[in-house]
């Protein structure tokens, strides 16, 4: 299992399952896969999802505890726990935000997707960090950690604008009871703490697991009762577990978020049929997200980021961010693929033909950014491996900090 913990590997089983998707999809069986996607197993009370929902409203959340676990560790003793820390990052995670979703607005502002501003703004943590190992052995640590809070921040926009943009109406009684199943799973959690009087009385630790995934379960079924995006239940469940059985319970989920959960769901979010429609009939979103993934978070991250390098990092000892580096990360900032693809789901949920259209738009705007990332990746990794040979230092991530 420990394999399917490498970034390389996983973003590989990422993009293979999207590329496997799309390609059955356009075969033959794409039909069949598509209409079992669609199919409504035997519902259970309220609960009637579709096994594509059963992916990304229920599977999904485990990747988003996973993403809200790091955003709290991140917070609270790493590379966000000071102002000083994080406000550069939050700032160019801001303009990789605010920079893609103004050139889809640009595309289709004032029309019937206008409201799909969220799609392009999307940073895939797993994807970006992959592509960072496979192609960048010699960049600085320093452009790694700056490349994980702001991937982490922008998730947390992400998470945001699922929670707030994209919830038509509220059961605020069931959206009460998942507030008590995620206090209680909070509170339960703190008896699997190392120096808890529990743990130190050599107590069984599989009762309090069976009531914590008990009580887990029945937050994601609050939440999705309530009318907020099911995976905000593992968000909150995420931020509110104590922090070392979180650390333990993602190593534990880490493999199967890599290796199952996460290549799922881009083979059923892939899983459509490429329009055969001239490009001047494609709807404006399309290009919207094809342009904004990979062009407006290179500008946005760089740009900005660049802005806030020169204004906030100039404390004694610190290494500031380069151009490059910042260019780097930006790059890396395009590859949007699995908070976009739920993003382009949500926004048009009520639009198929644009579903499929910005489905294909957000693997075209994420590819162009792979390839584009990979080529500045690698012109940087040479250039630091130049400059460490030259100061007589050698190695990944040798560079001096």
């Amino acid at each position: 299992m420990n394999v399917l913990r490498s970034e390389r590997l996983a973003a590989a089983l990422l993009l293979s399952a999207a590329v496997i998707g799309i390609l059955l999809a356009n075969l033959p069986i794409g039909a069949a896969l598509i209409d079992a996607k669609q199919a409504h197993p035997i519902p259970l009370g309220p609960i009637d999802l579709s096994v594509g929902h059963m992916v990304s409203d229920g599977l999904l959340a485990i990747f988003f505890f996973i993403v809200a676990v790091e955003l709290r560790r991140e917070l609270v003793i790493g590379e966000l726990n000071s102002f000083s820390k994080a406000v550069v990052p939050a700032i160019a995670a801001l303009g990789g935000v605010a920079v893609p979703a103004l050139v889809f607005l640009a595309f289709a502002g004032g029309g019937p997707t206008a409201n799909g501003w969220p799609v392009p703004t999307a940073t895939d943590i797993a994807f970006a960090l992959g592509v960072l190992a496979m192609f960048g052995r010699f960049i600085p640590t320093r452009v790694r950690v700056f490349l994980l809070a702001l991937a982490v921040l922008d998730d947390l926009v992400g998470i945001l604008v699922i929670a707030f943009f994209f919830t038509a109406s509220v059961d605020l009684a069931f959206l009460g009871f998942a507030a008590i199943a995620v206090t209680a799973f909070g509170l339960t959690s703190r008896l699997l703490r190392p120096r808890s009087p529990y743990v130190l009385g050599r107590r069984r630790q599989w009762p309090v697991i069976v009531v914590l995934c008990a009580l887990a379960i029945a937050a994601w079924v609050f939440v999705l009762l309530s009318g907020v995006h099911a995976t905000i239940a593992g968000v909150m469940l995420g931020l509110v577990m104590s922090r070392r059985p979180a650390g333990r319970a993602v190593h534990l989920l880490e493999p199967w978020s890599n290796g199952v959960i996460l290549p799922l769901f881009a083979f059923s979010s892939a899983l459509v049929v490429v329009p055969q429609v001239q490009p001047s009939e494609l709807d404006p979103a399309f290009w919207g997200i094809l342009v904004g993934l990979p062009l407006g978070k290179l500008v946005g991250i760089t740009v900005v980021g660049g802005i806030a390098t020169m204004l906030f990092s100039r404390r004694k000892g610190i290494t500031p961010l380069t151009w490059g580096d910042l260019a780097t990360v930006g790059a890396l900032g395009g590859i949007g693929f699995t908070v976009a693809l739920l993003m382009n789901e949500l926004a048009f949920e009520e639009l198929p033909a644009v579903i499929d259209q910005g489905t294909v738009a957000v693997l075209l705007g994420s590819g162009t950014s792979i390839v584009l990332s990979a080529i500045v990746v690698s012109i940087r990794s040479r250039q630091y491996r130049r400059r460490g040979a030259a100061e007589g230092v050698g190695g990944a991530f040798a560079h001096p900090q």
